[in-house]
């Protein structure tokens, strides 16, 4: 057996949620004659959440969303399973990256599923002929969905997208604690580097920045954040955590991670005044959020380790990783998210899209939410995989909340 396929199976061995969809979809045969082109980050994970689409009759062609998240023994492993071609390759050229993203919409999908937008992008800006094809499609994550956004504020989105990323299910457990844990482990493992009594800076609270808090706070760092919500920022301050500008957060942090989607968040004015040995990393989606261009320009020199890029300013080193990339997927031991938190984000997926492929063409183009009875089903899921189980209203207590005369 191939070391992808065994990959694939140990993550599958604790997807027990994606595992019962995927009997479901076996059943139903839910995608029948349909073909869905995914960008996901392709590893294990990805994987099973593609063998149950699959496994619901669909063909699927996928490719990467990120050049370097890509582990190229699971791609090979892919395209041994039936009704799967993927196209993904790990450290791609931009032009090999775009070839890959022509192949999958070469196959003319009904249905997209995105990690950032890529797909869609291309639909509607360079392969618009085949925008009457699409029933609907599925975004993953933060950044894509505020692309999607504005999009459809403009009247340019041509047809419905569920919002994956936008619901607790996926809110609470992937970007809280996935992002958290798996954003912290590559940086350890990655640099070494103790994280007890440092100043670790946190760019952006919301659920990222507020799992990667909690989690370095619990391994004794002392935390940093930094915002432009004033209610956020509030939120943190209530929540322990010392709260500033980057200006004045830039000479004082030892650790950097920055979660906020956006661009020059950690830039020029900023390089300058860093510590010597200060560590850089990004945990939000593009390489856009630390100004890795002026370092390239401005450095005296770099020097390259795994994962690792030193630059010398004025006699000070400055350490980036994953070449400001996901730092929880792009580093070279990175693993992404832990198998469990994805368990339930791809099973939030496979029945978005089978929402979509159900319902996609009755709906008009734009940026739809999950489905409430689909997060609470996949929290059901996820209970019962645990042997736990909940208490329920009684016929009273659901007339008592529906009433709004109850007495005084």
């Amino acid at each position: 057996m191939s070391t992808g396929m065994l990959k694939i199976e140990w993550a599958a061995q604790y997807m027990p949620v994606l595992a019962a969809i995927k009997k479901q979809f076996e059943k139903e045969k839910p995608f029948a004659g349909m073909t869905i082109g995914m960008a996901l980050h392709v590893e294990a994970k990805t994987a099973n959440l593609v063998s149950a689409l699959a496994a619901g009759g669909a063909e699927v062609h996928i490719t990467g969303c990120n050049p370097l998240s890509t582990q190229d023994d699971v791609a090979g492993a892919l395209n041994s399973v039936e009704n799967v071609h993927c196209y993904a390759k790990h450290a791609c050229s931009v032009e090999e990256y775009y070839a890959a993203i022509n192949h999958v919409l070469d196959a003319e999908p009904v249905i997209t599923i995105d990690d950032g937008m890529d797909l869609i992008h291309y639909l509607h800006t360079r392969r618009r002929d085949l925008l009457k094809k699409v029933i609907g499609g599925c975004e993953e994550t933060t950044t894509g969905i505020h692309r999607l956004r504005s999009m459809a504020a403009e009247g340019k989105l041509e047809f419905p997208v569920v919002a994956v990323n936008d619901t607790p299910m996926k809110r609470f457990f992937d970007n809280v604690h996935g992002t958290g844990e798996s954003a912290l482990t590559s940086i350890m493992i990655t640099t070494n580097s103790l994280i007890a009594g440092k100043y670790v800076v946190i760019a952006g609270y919301g659920y990222c920045g507020r799992g990667l808090a909690k989690k370095v706070h619990g391994l004794g760092a002392k935390v940093i954040v930094t915002e432009i919500d004033p209610r956020k920022a509030l939120e943190a301050h209530m929540d322990g955590y010392m709260v500033m500008t980057m200006d004045k957060a830039a000479a004082i942090g030892d650790i950097f991670i920055t979660t906020t989607g956006n661009t020059g968040v950690i830039s020029a004015r900023h390089f300058l005044v860093l510590k010597d040995g200060a560590i850089l990393s990004n945990a939000g989606h593009f390489n856009v959020e630390i100004d890795v261009g002026w370092l390239h320009k401005h450095a005296e020199k770099v020097i390259q380790r795994d994962g690792i890029e030193t630059f010398f300013l004025k006699g000070k080193a400055v350490h980036l990783l994953a070449e400001g990339r996901l730092v929880n997927l792009a580093t070279p031991k990175a693993m992404g998210h832990p198998i469990e938190v994805m368990d339930l984000s791809f099973a939030l997926q496979a029945l978005c899209t089978r929402y979509i492929a159900k319902n996609g063409r009755k709906l008009k183009g734009g940026v739809y939410e999950v489905p409430q009875e689909i997060d609470e089903q996949v929290a059901d899921l996820k209970l019962s995989s645990l042997g736990l189980s909940i208490d329920t209203l009684t016929k009273g207590q659901k007339k008592y909340l529906c009433s709004w005369d109850i007495g005084t």
